[in-house]
């Protein structure tokens, strides 16, 4: 029987440089992070033949919790929850990945968000390979409903969503103001429904600029990739050419590709080509790119005949670089908007019990 223990240290001593490392400390705390997580699982993949989500560090942030995981791996699932930073008021704040991502793309993002409320990732089924990944949006928002009210019966909910996320949250917000409650905060961080569900204007435009795009990358990639990038519309965003080399929190983009994460893409392309997002009687708040790539370049024209209120500021860098390279700004941006939220909810208590005043 395999001594998991024994197995997993000296390959946290080499990833983390660091010896000796006790079976209980903390990968964070012997400062890990997302790209070293991914170094760590990537040796501890091949060192027991199974491929492992590095998110999993998370959940098992210790040699001996993830060697208790590894000798039972059956009765492992990842939870919809992850405690991304732990925080002394509460309400909590939920957040979302995006297509093919995980709760670990905001291992940067959550530490510049100024507040004293914990944050919570919400992670997408599927990413352990056990389980199936939902291919409705509906499903996914409801899936996490499920997961937050267990958390937090009753509102006001603090809910951000990137990207597909985005779509997810507003979901789940719609459900929730159905059911009565309150969502203090909504904010989406380049979030777009498909195409097929933009004004004409902006559906026009967001074709004719994704075909000068798709021509120019399709004309410099192999037939194989060239062939991937037609074949697998979710796969897209890995062939675009940026400025720091298509890397992901400093690691290659393709080392965060596989085949259960390609799975997980797949799936949700479907969700976004059939979710057509209704009207939302709230505020919205967004974050855009300054630089545009696979989506629409006005957001503005896109999301305020769809809501009520509809707040945007713009951050620098692409899609993918608004939170793996200017983090800071993001964090800036949601950081007020949180506390806009809060002071609006401080307002209203004081105003329904005048005595608290």
């Amino acid at each position: 029987m395999t001594n998991f223990v024994e197995l997993l240290t000296p390959i946290w001593e080499r990833v983390l440089e660091s010896s000796p490392i006790a079976a209980d400390a903390n990968f964070f705390d012997l400062g890990g992070d997302s790209s070293l997580a991914l170094k760590l699982f990537a040796e501890i993949s091949k060192a027991c033949g199974k491929e492992l989500p590095p998110v999993m560090i998370y959940q098992a942030p210790t040699i001996e919790s993830l060697a208790a995981i590894l000798e039972h791996p059956e009765e492992f699932r990842f939870p919809a929850l992850t405690l991304l930073r732990e925080g002394t008021e509460e309400p909590p704040i939920f957040i979302t990945h995006g297509v093919g991502g995980n709760v670990m793309d905001f291992f940067q993002l959550v530490k510049h968000i100024q507040t004293s409320q914990p944050i919570y990732g919400m992670q997408s089924k599927g990413i352990d390979g056990a389980e199936e990944p939902f291919e409705r949006i509906e499903d996914m928002a409801q899936y996490f409903l499920d997961a937050i009210r267990e958390r937090q019966a009753h509102g006001p909910y603090y809910l951000i969503g990137y990207s597909l996320g985005g779509l997810v949250m507003l979901e789940a917000a719609q459900r929730l103001l159905a059911a009565g409650e309150k969502v203090a905060l909504l904010a989406m961080l380049e979030t777009y429904p498909h195409r097929r569900y933009l004004p004409l204007t902006q559906h026009a435009r967001l074709i004719l600029q994704r075909a000068k795009s798709h021509a120019r990358i399709l004309i410099r990639l192999p037939l194989k990739q060239a062939l991937t990038y037609i074949r697998h519309p979710a796969e897209r965003l890995v062939f675009v050419p940026r400025n720091n080399n298509a890397k992901k929190n400093g690691l290659p983009m393709d080392a965060w590709y596989t085949p259960v994460m390609q799975r997980m893409r797949d799936r949700a392309f479907v969700g976004l080509k059939t979710y057509r997002p209704r009207f939302y009687p709230g505020s919205i708040k967004f974050v855009r790119a300054a630089t545009v790539t696979e989506f629409p370049d006005n957001a503005k024209a896109v999301w305020t005949r769809l809501a009520e209120e509809f707040e945007v500021v713009t951050a620098p860098g692409d899609h993918l670089e608004i939170i793996n390279a200017h983090f800071d700004v993001v964090g800036a941006a949601l950081s007020r908007y949180l506390n806009e939220a809060l002071r609006h909810q401080s307002e209203q208590l004081s105003a329904n019990h005048p005595a608290r005043k």
